[in-house]
């Protein structure tokens, strides 16, 4: 089964529908256009590059000549003691002497206007939709925590060796079950961003995110919630 959710004229990209099992049940379309129509490279640098600066610290603090705690005083005269020139023993030369360079404050910021973080997401999903790194879940319901029983879905589908896994809701179960897999993401769908989306192999939406991306492309959240 086929189902078509966009009006919009380009070019449908066919996504995938599993179940539980791992067995495609159907596929869903969705519009090239809805995510900008192409993927747009620079931009994904961009916002790569500003994503993993701003997950910097900023801590490492040194501290210059002047900063550290010691004699201004030439340590011997200039001449006559056969060694090289010396000045005083806080230069940045000798050993417990400051730091010329020294780092005293976290470095800036980079920040992008939010349509550009926003055309930025969709070209990621884009590029992975295009390399057919994208599929649905029909359901992520489990009946408690079990990390093996989300394992071997992952495994099912492909995606043991990394993934997105995009929620439309809350989901306490799912997100308990796949926490401690490694190199795998639990995420509402309104919370992904174009470096997580490039980062992993695969990227898995549940069935009402999936739609939820398509109804609102811009956001990624439902209409209602957003209080429109």
């Amino acid at each position: 089964m086929s189902t078509t959710l966009s009006g919009e004229t380009g070019t449908m990209i066919d996504v995938p529908i599993y179940d539980m099992t791992g067995k495609q049940t159907g596929s869903m379309q969705i519009n090239e256009s809805l995510l900008g129509g192409r993927v747009r490279l620079d931009l994904l640098k961009q916002a790569v590059t500003a994503w993993r600066a701003n997950q910097r610290q900023g801590s490492a603090r040194t501290k210059s000549r002047g900063m550290v705690t010691g004699s201004t005083r030439k340590l011997y005269r200039q001449k006559g003691t056969g060694n090289a020139r010396a000045g005083a023993a806080r230069t940045p030369v000798r050993r417990g002497g400051g730091v010329t360079f020294a780092k005293t404050e976290r470095p800036p910021r980079l920040d992008m206007p939010k349509k550009m973080r926003r055309l930025a997401r969709n070209s990621a999903l884009l590029a992975k939709l295009q390399s057919s790194d994208v599929l649905i879940v029909e359901s992520l319901q489990l009946d408690q925590p079990k990390t093996k029983t989300f394992f071997k879905l992952l495994k099912a589908l492909g995606a043991e060796r990394g993934c997105v896994v995009a929620l439309g809701a809350p989901n306490d179960i799912a997100y308990k079950s796949g926490r401690n897999i490694p190199k795998t993401e639990i995420r509402q769908v309104h919370e992904l961003n174009a470096y997580e989306i490039l980062r992993r192999r695969k990227v898995i939406f549940s069935k009402d995110a999936f739609e939820t991306l398509v109804a609102n492309p811009g956001r990624y959240r439902r209409k209602a919630a957003a209080g429109q």
